[in-house]
């Protein structure tokens, strides 16, 4: 239940940071360069508070991410190479679990307090990167849950698969012709 109703709610934010980035900032033709341009963009919907709803947005965002990409990426390595992975543990119980943790939020912490670092460019790759990625992942994960070794009776049924096949393949699409169309 808790996978479901935060896949939800963030699909519902998402789809509401795009509608108000559709009627104030691309609908006024405004580029944004740096946090300061994307928090005045918001003048015309929030007014005097547009900054203080870009600094919400933005710790929201930071605090979901500083937390939670860190915690499954940490969770994911450790798996993969049998070690103890769980927030459940004390630090000598699983070491590498919570030493990956605490290098990849230092590494964070580090790249954004370097004076002059471009952060929108590095926001707007990073989610190029991870888009385009995403259909191999998703290979992999479609493999993982038909293999009846690992899933048992749980893995998918035809059409499932079916339904799994068509997003991979239109994932495929749309990441193909973003890679043609910024190189041409």
């Amino acid at each position: 239940m808790d996978v479901v109703f935060g896949s939800v709610i963030v699909n519902i934010v998402a789809f509401f940071i795009i509608m108000l980035c559709a009627l104030t900032i691309f609908q006024a033709g405004i580029k944004i360069e740096t946090a300061k341009d994307a928090a005045l963009a918001l003048a015309p919907l929030a007014g005097k508070y547009c900054t203080w709803l870009f600094a919400f947005g933005l710790l929201n965002a930071s605090l979901f991410a500083a937390s939670i990409l860190p915690l499954s990426t940490a969770y994911t390595i450790c798996e993969a190479f049998g070690w103890e992975s769980s927030v459940n543990r004390k630090f000598a119980e699983a070491p590498q679990f919570y030493g990956l943790y605490s290098l990849m939020i230092v590494l964070g912490a580090a790249v954004i307090l370097f004076p002059d670092v471009p952060l929108i460019p590095i926001m707007f790759y990073s989610q190029v990167i991870n888009g385009a990625l995403l259909p191999v992942v998703l290979v992999f994960m479609l493999i993982l849950v038909n293999d009846r070794r690992i899933m048992g009776k749980y893995t998918n049924g035809r059409v499932i698969n079916l339904i799994s096949l068509l997003v991979i393949a239109t994932l495929i699409l749309l990441s193909g012709s973003m890679v043609l169309t910024s190189l041409w």
